[in-house]
């Protein structure tokens, strides 16, 4: 795989409802609060960032897991999420433009891959619950908006994530983007 063109840390702390700092090389980006409710089940979240418009993050209605959406702080919709099967572990992430695809990693990893239909791997968010930290590592341009609804929705499942995930095709992989493999 290519080198990431920007690498991002997380760091969770709480129990019942979490704060998740992000940052970068630089310093802290924002914190991410995820809230549950009484039944334990995860009902919204936040992200405030230390400049720009607070993110949040709503469970739409409905009974299957991975049922979200985001919205800025003046109701402008930014995307929604929906995994069709529990058995399933793919979520669908919608953001207007193009359908996106999260995936468990390859191998016996916590983790996800944020995955574009013709370009392949868009970013990579690799988990470790036993520190309770997180990397992020984006291989190709992405709207850090989606790379947190990506990282809010990975960070409910990580155990999900464990058992290996479909096989990525190494040639959308390796192919620029906006380019095909017959050209």
């Amino acid at each position: 795989m290519a080198e990431p063109i920007a690498s991002y840390t997380v760091q969770a702390s709480g129990l019942w409802n979490t704060r998740h700092r992000v940052a970068n090389a630089t310093g802290t980006l924002g914190v991410l609060t995820v809230h549950r409710g009484g039944t334990g089940v995860v009902e919204s979240g936040s992200y405030r960032p230390e400049k720009g418009e607070v993110l949040t993050f709503r469970r739409d209605p409905g009974i299957l897991r991975g049922q979200f959406s985001v919205w800025t702080e003046g109701r402008e919709w930014l995307g929604s999420s929906l995994r069709w099967s529990i058995l399933k572990r793919e979520i669908n992430v919608h953001t207007g433009n193009k359908p996106l695809r999260l995936v468990p990693l390859d191998g016996l990893r916590f983790g996800w891959s944020l995955q574009a239909p013709k370009t392949g791997e868009m970013a990579r968010i690799h988990g470790n619950p036993l520190t309770r930290h997180a990397r992020i590592d984006v291989f190709r341009k992405v709207d850090f908006e989606l790379l947190i609804f990506a990282y809010f929705l990975g960070s409910q499942i990580w155990l999900e994530s464990l058992w290996p995930g479909p096989e990525l095709d190494p040639e959308a992989q390796a192919t620029p983007a906006g380019k095909t493999s017959a050209s």
